[in-house]
């Protein structure tokens, strides 16, 4: 909705002041001049970029029309499954956990916790760490070792996209010119037409720059930048939960993990502590309740 919003703001922003200065709408449609820009700006990219970069541009494209960002919420759902799961090791143990890890989507530890099960890289971290600490014994440096290799190397991946985007949206300014010059060149095979011929065919000409410029910093540009935020939110999210994780793993109590990942939760979003604590009593309610 906000990429929306922002690009009706742009194009209006743009359009309405060249109305304002009495300015001819009808000379900004060069749909040629837009097919030199757009076509060769994606054919350069193509040319630089393996098969794997182009995937994952096209990919990044779809989702940052509909990428939420992490809120409040989600965070509070990650220390829920967290401390769930926390609490089921120190009940039966780190092998009670086989079953649950095997088929998570199945598993009555992780079913009560459906958003966060669609968040497939974050359950394949946690399920994979559990999985690693049920078979071989790590130390909680080592495990954050590991851990923080594998999410910066997703983080990489994700800034593909970006880096991408950014590299077309760069060559657009330069293409511009292209366009801008083979105007000039059409318009000087009518140097023997009268002076309003020449000056529609000038303008016609500029509009390549115009164009070019516009793509870049109105819309590609934005794009890319918007693309590197939902990657940093990703890798953000993530270091939360490794950060809980390695605690628990270097003896801290459960409640005492939560909190360090819980301080690590970026500001504007970051719940209570008292928020976190109030989950953490709902849990164990709900864990006693059987027994009674």
């Amino acid at each position: 909705m906000l990429i929306a919003i922002g690009a009706v703001i742009v194009i209006g922003s743009v359009i309405g002041g060249f109305l304002w200065e009495k300015g001819n709408l009808y000379l900004l449609y060069q749909p040629a001049e837009l097919l030199i820009i757009g076509g060769s700006g994606i054919g350069a990219f193509i040319i630089g970029s393996s098969t794997e970069t182009i995937k994952s541009v096209v990919h990044g494209l779809k989702s940052v029309m509909v990428s939420k960002p992490y809120v409040r919420k989600d965070y509070l759902e990650a220390l829920k499954v967290l401390n769930g799961v926390f609490a089921k090791i120190r009940k039966d143990g780190l092998i009670s956990l086989e079953s649950h890890l095997n088929a998570p989507k199945k598993s009555d530890l992780f079913k009560k916790h459906p958003e966060f099960l669609k968040n497939e890289h974050a359950l394949n971290l946690l399920t994979d760490t559990l999985r690693s600490m049920t078979t071989i014994k790590l130390t909680s440096h080592q495990l954050d070792a590991l851990l923080e290799t594998e999410i910066e190397t997703y983080h990489e991946e994700l800034m593909v996209s970006s880096k991408g985007v950014a590299n077309m949206a760069d060559s657009f300014p330069g293409l511009g010119i292209v366009a801008a010059v083979l105007g000039v060149v059409v318009t000087m095979t009518k140097i023997t037409e009268p002076a309003e011929v020449l000056g529609h065919s000038i303008g016609a000409a500029l509009v390549g720059t115009f164009l070019g410029i516009l793509l870049c910093y109105g819309f590609m540009g934005p794009i890319a930048r918007r693309l590197e935020g939902i990657a940093d939110q990703e890798k953000e999210y993530l270091v939360v939960l490794k950060t809980v994780i390695v605690a628990f793993v270097s003896g801290l109590h459960p409640q005492m993990s939560i909190e360090f990942g819980r301080m690590l939760i970026p500001d504007a979003v970051r719940p209570s502590f008292h928020e976190v604590e109030e989950i953490i009593r709902q849990a164990k309610k709900a864990e006693a309740k059987p027994a009674a």
